[in-house]
């Protein structure tokens, strides 16, 4: 019980880090932002707002926007670290490699949060959107497709620390493997916005998505330590 709470306490250490610098930047976040909004707007010049075919199609132009987005400031995540050799003495601390990278994937997950949560109004006005299946499952699928990019592409992003296009090596990983994740994402949130599903293909889709946050989150604590300390 003790050694939770330590390890608790070093995830929190690092949220609230990540938290307090970004709050004095906003680099990140106003990166973001601009990027999903830039996407959301030239895609709603490019299709008739009022068409059938915009309520379908706005799924994936939403989980598009988000993505490239996202990967935008999960590039500029850990270079902050680098500043004044800090990885470095993240690296000799005692605490797990597993709670720092714990903590910065919450702390990408609530950025990316904030600037959904801007950005879905303008999303609404630009597509004029009604949700016409249960509105309350994009409660649900907004925060696991969310995770899902975010947990890969921190990790991702770590790996091309040490090389000097990590700009464009972020995007070449993270792409490929969110793919499966990204079809269950648009799926299930195309099905929520139209209601041509069954209630239950969404919430195979759900699942399916939830599972893929599960296998994947493991997976990149196990060999997070690895890929840290890896020369």
């Amino acid at each position: 019980m003790n050694s939770f709470a330590s390890y608790l306490g070093h995830v929190l250490g690092h949220l609230r880090k990540d938290l307090r610098i970004e709050w004095r930047s906003r680099d990140s976040i106003n990166g973001m932002l601009f990027f999903s909004l830039l996407v959301v707007v030239v895609f709603s010049l490019a299709f008739d707002p009022t068409a059938a075919v915009s309520r379908q199609i706005s799924g994936g132009i939403l989980w598009v926007a988000l993505l490239f987005a996202t990967v935008t400031a999960l590039n500029q995540s850990w270079t902050r670290e680098q500043n004044n050799q800090v990885l470095e003495a993240q690296r000799m601390a005692p605490a797990p490699a597993s709670a720092l990278f714990l903590g910065k994937a919450l702390a990408n997950m609530i950025f990316v949060l904030v600037v959904e949560a801007i950005l879905a109004p303008v999303f609404i006005v630009f597509y004029n959107l009604h949700v016409l299946g249960n509105p309350w499952l994009l409660a649900i699928i907004l925060p696991l497709g969310t995770w899902a990019l975010v947990v890969n592409g921190t990790f991702f992003a770590v790996l091309g620390l040490r090389t000097r296009n990590r700009e464009l090596l972020l995007p070449l990983l993270l792409l490929p493997i969110s793919l499966p994740a990204l079809l269950e994402m648009v799926q299930a949130t195309t099905g929520v916005l139209t209601a041509e599903l069954d209630p239950l293909q969404i919430n195979t889709w759900i699942t399916q998505l939830a599972g893929y946050d599960i296998v994947y989150t493991i997976v990149c604590l196990f060999l997070f330590d690895t890929v840290l300390n890896a020369e």
